[in-house]
């Protein structure tokens, strides 16, 4: 993100300091924080993945002229829900299909308190690409406008199992939901892939909703947020599940429809607009401006498949009460450097949270080896592959990336300023619930050595080619 975005920040930040869906946070486990004065580095690069690397610590500033980071606890901006994946019908079929023992393991790898500790996962209300078939909860040939036909059986055989085996491994995380297509009956068409939601199917739609949200609360799962579309603005050629929503319907759904339908409720379930492309800013922008959208919609899910990041701040200074979410991305598991492109994910994560955005969701938790389970066109892989012969388990570049986040990051922290323009180089810092700092650096250019400055101290850090760097402190 360019500087003269970033000051932006400064004279909103504190309208973002209280989040009202920030959960309570205990002390993260597995971690001590250093003692006072101290601090602990991790790596990854060449041969190391997030390896604990020694420093000298923090010493008087011998060059004041010197280029360097210079982290700023006074300029404060968003809190942090958390870091985290898509449990899709794919994912969650995967994780089915392991031994119990294994299912575990790689459970509380992913999101146990040992392990990357995500937090945040993303689900489907109803099918997505990344599943075995297209369906609905009220899938049949003739309109159900009272919803009669109304069953979320199809996830109980394995999907909300895993939703709650990981809750069972952490507590603490905050599951959020979108449909790719509302059933076919309420569409033009008639079928799930592709085409444009019927308007005068808007009220049965929002009971769906509802009774989606009601359903998975009765087997144990709260979703605590929904978006009204993945991707409002394509139907992808028909290839998949898929609807189109124009502007004009998404705002007269939101606020005719499913605002009063959950406040009927009596449900607290946030909404999240768009879950879509950053260049759409511009659509989310004259959304937020009716009072009614705004009364009823908590922030913004964003998709970083065209424009670019500053559109999170664009939004965030237009209406700077309102939340950015980054809800989706991942590894492309025909790449060459699907396992090792962990600096691009990290520098692409530091430029997401300087633009305003509480969370970070990768694109499917599990795939295997094909990228399948897959109904759609796009390839795709998971924060981990499972070989769907021998299964073994493979890390993408992705999964390191997280690690030098989320493993350290708490819920609830603060970004904070950090300053200095390098080439090839990405920074981000943040001030955890704990009173500790997070400072990590990403190297996509050569080795090179830099100096860290912090509350009139200095720090030497080297950052080797292509790396990811991490320091914790108090």
């Amino acid at each position: 993100m360019q500087s003269n975005t970033r000051r932006g920040f400064i004279k909103k930040s504190a309208a973002v300091i209280a989040s009202t869906t920030c959960l309570s946070s205990p002390m993260l486990r597995g971690f001590t924080p250093p003692r006072a004065g101290a601090v602990r580095a991790w790596t990854t690069g060449q041969e190391k993945r997030f390896s604990a690397t020694e420093l000298s610590g923090w010493k008087a500033i011998s060059n004041p002229s010197e280029p360097a980071i210079e982290i700023d606890p006074a300029q404060t901006f968003q809190s942090i829900l958390g870091f985290g994946g898509a449990f899709t019908d794919s994912s969650c079929y995967l994780l089915n299909q392991m031994e119990p023992e294994a299912r575990q393991k790689v459970l509380a790898e992913l999101v146990g308190p040992d392990g990357l500790r995500l937090s945040v996962g993303r689900t489907c209300i109803g099918s997505s690409d990344y599943a075995r078939n297209a369906y609905s909860f009220d899938d049949g040939a003739d309109p159900d406008p009272e919803l009669k036909r109304f069953s979320i059986a199809h996830d109980r055989d394995y999907i909300l199992p895993m939703l709650r085996a990981a809750q069972s491994a952490n507590p603490e995380m905050f599951y959020f939901a979108a449909p790719w297509s509302p059933p076919g009956w309420m569409k033009a068409g008639g079928s799930l892939l592709g085409g444009s939601m019927r308007k005068h199917y808007f009220a049965s739609y929002a009971e769906y909703f509802v009774k989606f949200l009601e359903a998975y609360q009765a087997e144990g799962i709260k979703i605590r947020a929904v978006t009204t579309q993945n991707e409002v603005d394509t139907d992808q050629d028909g290839r998949m599940p898929a609807a189109l929503w124009g502007q004009e319907y998404e705002t007269g759904f939101i606020k005719e429809f499913l605002g009063p339908a959950l406040e009927r409720a009596s449900l607290d379930t946030k909404i999240w607009l768009l879950d879509h492309n950053y260049d759409l800013w511009g659509r989310v922008i004259d959304q937020l401006r009716d009072p009614d959208v705004f009364k009823y919609v908590d922030g913004v899910a964003w998709h970083p498949y065209m424009g670019t990041p500053d559109a999170m701040t664009r939004v965030h200074d237009a209406f700077p009460s309102k939340h950015a979410y980054w809800t989706e991305g991942g590894p492309d598991i025909s790449h060459p450097d699907y396992a090792t492109d962990w600096t691009k994910w990290s520098s692409t994560f530091a430029q997401i949270l300087k633009n305003w955005a509480r969370c970070i969701v990768s694109w499917n938790l599990v795939l295997d080896e094909k990228g399948s389970p897959n109904i759609g066109p796009f390839a795709c892989g998971g924060v981990v592959t499972v070989d769907s012969k021998s299964r073994e388990i493979t890390r993408s570049g992705q999964y390191w990336a997280f690690a030098h986040y989320s493993k350290v990051i708490q819920r609830g922290a603060q970004v904070i300023a950090s300053h200095g323009a390098f080439t090839d180089l990405e920074h981000v810092a943040l001030k955890n619930i704990d009173g500790s700092y997070v400072l990590v650096v990403s190297n996509q250019g050569p080795e090179r050595q830099i100096s860290c400055r912090f509350a009139g101290q200095a720090l030497e850090l080297k950052l080797p080619h292509d790396s990811v760097t991490t320091l914790l402190w108090s």
